[in-house]
């Protein structure tokens, strides 16, 4: 074994393993259904692979520009004129980035100063605030209300001050899948009125909204526009997660920011995928109809687990679905979740790991973004339980 001649001094010591992986890795162990970490096991789409082939073979292997290629942030800015009606130039205000986490990592870096707040609503992706810590920035959490993770707009109003340097919002929101409302908007353009406050919007999962909801983008407010970093992801869209390929749109000013960081990070993303995506996306309805697939997927789910003693109410966006259990078991939702992946052979992510102070209301979260016949065996175990 190696000896080391000093000690070293971690920037995150209270940061460990994530969740996702821990889980992942507990399901593949026992052979376990894994709904906790949030990827397909259905097919990809065999038309963009056969693309991605493509420009492999015919010699786009090397460097793309570091922004992305020009194709690619074109077909971009032209749809979100089409679906936000907000203008943004491809060369200055759009660059493709190694995957959503990366966008939003970079975001903060380049903006976040030493001793400057950031709102975070809990429970939050947990990538939010470790970058923030990175940065030197303080993270002042806000807790989203208990049942419908709404925003307490009250308690927002109550935290901002001289310091609040960025408000980080994430809709559809990925635990529960909450949406932000046009009265959202409201109180937020009332909030970022008059000031300098940045807004980093994580909105990865824009085309995976339920029931008719409308998605209430950044970019769909100029008043709100103008100020914000918008992060979407191919992954999400797509169904590739592991390709980590992303983007992020914002006005040139911040995005001139973000570039200085992007270059020194990670220069630039997969330069084939990006083609493929280019042409991919050539075509709206490769893309504009998801929603009614994974609508589908949820509506199966939920019928999977009718009969079971977990209450839910469906998800109005992303592809997890919260079920409480507090019928069934008062055990911390984290040894719970670890139980059921031994014993009964099913994955979940306990929501309780969402927050930045132990909150414990019996709730776990699963991942539908599987074949129907996944769901099926998935619902048969839950309504054993």
């Amino acid at each position: 074994m190696l000896e080391y001649p000093n000690t070293i001094s971690s920037k995150l010591p209270k940061v460990g393993t994530t969740i996702f992986t821990v889980m992942s890795q507990l399901a593949k162990e026992y052979n376990a259904i894994n709904l906790s970490q949030g990827f397909p096991d259905f097919p990809v789409s065999q038309t963009l692979i056969d693309l991605v082939y493509k420009y492999m073979n015919q010699g786009f292997n090397q460097y793309p520009p570091m922004a992305g290629i020009s194709q690619l942030r074109e077909l971009i800015a032209e749809k979100m004129q089409r679906l936000y009606g907000c203008s943004y130039n491809y060369d200055e205000e759009i660059t493709i980035t190694a995957g959503g986490t990366q966008a939003i990592f970079t975001a903060i870096m380049a903006t976040v100063n030493e001793g400057d707040e950031v709102i975070v609503f809990t429970p939050a992706y947990d990538c939010y605030a470790p970058a923030i810590e990175l940065a030197g920035g303080k993270p002042v959490y806000v807790q989203l209300k208990t049942g419908d993770y709404s925003i307490d707009w009250k308690q927002v109003k109550k935290v901002v001050s001289r310091h609040t340097k960025m408000i980080l919002i994430n809709s559809p929101h990925n635990p529960s899948g909450a949406i932000l409302k046009a009265s959202d908007i409201q109180e937020l353009t009332r909030i970022t009125k008059d000031n300098d406050i940045i807004i980093l919007s994580d909105e990865v999962y824009e085309h995976i909204i339920f029931d008719g909801e409308e998605h209430h983008s950044m970019a769909r407010y100029p008043e709100l526009a103008n100020r914000s970093l918008i992060v979407y992801s191919f992954g999400k869209t797509f169904h590739v997660t592991g390709w980590k390929t992303g983007y992020i749109v914002g006005p040139s000013n911040l995005m001139a920011e973000f570039r200085k960081v992007h270059q020194f990070n990670v220069f630039t993303a997969n330069a084939p995928i990006q083609y493929a995506l280019a042409e991919y996306m050539a075509s709206p309805d490769n893309y504009m109809h998801i929603h009614h697939e994974y609508q589908e997927k949820r509506n199966i789910f939920l019928a999977a687990v009718k009969a079971s003693r977990f209450k839910m109410k469906p998800t109005k966006g992303t592809y997890f679905q919260l079920l409480d259990y507090s019928r069934i078991s008062d055990e911390e939702d984290t040894e719970l979740a670890k139980r059921l992946t031994i014993e009964h052979k099913i994955a979940s992510i306990p929501v309780s790991v969402f927050y930045h102070n132990p909150v414990q209301n019996s709730v776990l979260r699963f991942c539908f973004a599987k074949s129907n016949d996944t769901l099926m065996r998935a619902g048969d175990i839950l309504c054993s339980i």
